[in-house]
């Protein structure tokens, strides 16, 4: 039974739903080499190996071994090491040639240019932007989506200002929007979330060069950025979408002119329907304004095919969370907005000291994930969770905890220069800030108290030294 079992990514199986359509005949070979973002003839290549092997043709052959095209470690580092002492200033295309010629090390040129990117020994050149005209729509349903917000007064005063977060299906124009108190992240989330409910996950999404959707850090030692991933464009990663970024508003206009009929006659809507909240207005948006732009604004797709893919075995819950690392303490404790959680046993191998990642999902819960498994937890003090106080002090005692003071161990407190009797006697009725424990001295937990009743704080007398000490009989001689 397990020899017949084929092992396959998310990648792979969505290839294979999209070349079950080209067998069967219901989808060209073209349009799937769109879809894949293939050429033709890879398409048909495919499709003879899928005819002799069956699923199984879908995954790479080089699965699990080294690239036979790869660079030696060894010439890496020689090609590294000469770039750097002699040809520091050069292009990726003379420096190949000279490394050719001179040292008879053959890269190819754009070998090379990736590899001084990868050690930030080069930047990319900006070009000129080419002439740019009309993009036609895409042909399937679901191949791409456009996605923005739009922040108006749709109460008209009756109620807060509110946000239209909304996506429109590119081929169709198909729409599904939702109204949240700002633009965010969770609204993208949330928006996003409804959609694959009801047709699956799309293949692309397009939208503007919101932080939401990319971000950007300094490299450290260079006058340059790089882009990191966002809460949103990791989520993308993880469902399988391609993230396209549009360059100006005129690039997503479809989206765009999508608000100026929303903001024409959903206000109305709003307004005969005297929607005054943020739950009225969502019920009034897909109650009259959605039914009817999607019946009376949307347009017959190039092609009857639906590139939309099955959510599967993903789990969505968990992706469209918003998802922080944090290293775990060595009492397996964790500190997350400034709260700390207990991890609960059993103790996994590498937990303590390891990283785990803790997800807040949009229902409010939250869960604390350990390469791929999920912790059981419980926050700390939470009896006392009325305090706030206790629980910041137990953060700080768990995270920052400091070696304890021996000047600090003073069996009662020094009274201070010029106190008078009355507050030498208030002062000595409280409670002392260390109490030291029974049959123990109070610096260190394994150190017990003298034998005979002494105290173990300072002496009063100083030490000095016996008569027969052989420190006075140097002296003397």
């Amino acid at each position: 039974m397990e020899k017949n079992r084929v092992e396959m990514s998310q990648r792979e199986r969505d290839v294979l739903k999209v070349m079950a359509g080209v067998l069967k005949g219901e989808r060209t070979q073209v349009e799937a080499a769109r879809l894949l973002r293939r050429s033709a003839r890879q398409i048909r290549r495919l499709t003879r190996r899928m005819e002799a092997q069956g699923d199984l043709a879908v995954i790479h052959r080089l699965r699990g071994k080294p690239s036979n095209r790869r660079l030696a470690e060894a010439v890496r580092r020689q090609v590294l090491a000469l770039y750097k002492s002699r040809y520091a200033d050069f292009g990726p295309t003379l420096a190949s040639e000279k490394l050719s010629e001179e040292h008879k090390l053959s890269v190819a040129r754009e070998t090379l240019r990736q590899l001084l990117l990868k050690e930030g020994l080069w930047t990319r050149k900006r070009h000129r932007d080419k002439h740019r005209q009309r993009r036609e729509r895409r042909a399937c349903f679901g191949e791409m989506v456009q996605a923005d917000a739009s922040t108006h007064d749709w109460l008209e005063g009756r109620g807060p200002m509110l946000t239209l977060v909304g996506m429109i299906d590119d081929a169709t124009g198909r729409l599904l929007c939702r109204f949240h108190a700002s633009e965010t992240t969770v609204a993208y989330m949330d928006v996003l979330n409804r959609w694959m409910r009801k047709h699956g996950r799309p293949v692309s999404w397009y939208s503007d060069r919101h932080g939401i959707f990319r971000a950007e850090e300094k490299v450290r030692g260079y006058d340059q950025k790089r882009s990191v991933p966002t809460q949103f464009s990791r989520a993308l990663s993880e469902l399988g979408m391609e993230l396209i970024l549009a360059n100006s508003p005129q690039a997503k206009g479809r989206v765009e002119r999508t608000w100026g009929t929303a903001q024409d006659r959903l206000v109305k809507e709003l307004r005969l329907a005297q929607a005054r909240t943020i739950e009225q207005a969502n019920a009034v948006l897909e109650g009259k304004f959605l039914p009817w732009f999607n019946r009376r604004c949307t347009v017959k797709p190039a092609s009857a095919n639906d590139a939309h893919r099955p959510i599967g075995r993903l789990d969505v819950r968990a992706i469209l969370s918003i998802q922080e690392p944090r290293v775990v303490a060595n009492d397996y404790t964790i500190l997350f907005e400034n709260h700390v959680y207990q991890l609960l046993a059993p103790a996994l191998p590498g937990e303590r000291g390891g990283q785990v990642i803790v997800e807040k999902r949009a229902d409010g819960a939250m869960k604390i994930r350990f390469k791929g498994r999920y912790l059981e937890y419980e926050a700390v003090a939470a009896a006392d969770a009325a305090r706030p106080e206790l629980v910041e002090a137990a953060a700080v005692k768990v995270l920052v905890a400091l070696p304890p003071n021996p000047r600090s161990l003073a069996p009662q407190p020094m009274p201070a220069v010029g106190q008078n009797a009355k507050d030498r006697a208030d002062e000595s009725t409280r409670p002392t800030a260390v109490h030291r424990p029974a049959g123990r001295s109070g610096r260190t937990p394994a150190l017990p108290c003298p034998s005979g009743g002494t105290s173990g704080g300072i002496s009063k007398q100083p030490w000095r030294p016996a008569p027969a000490h052989p420190w006075r009989k140097a002296a003397v001689g």
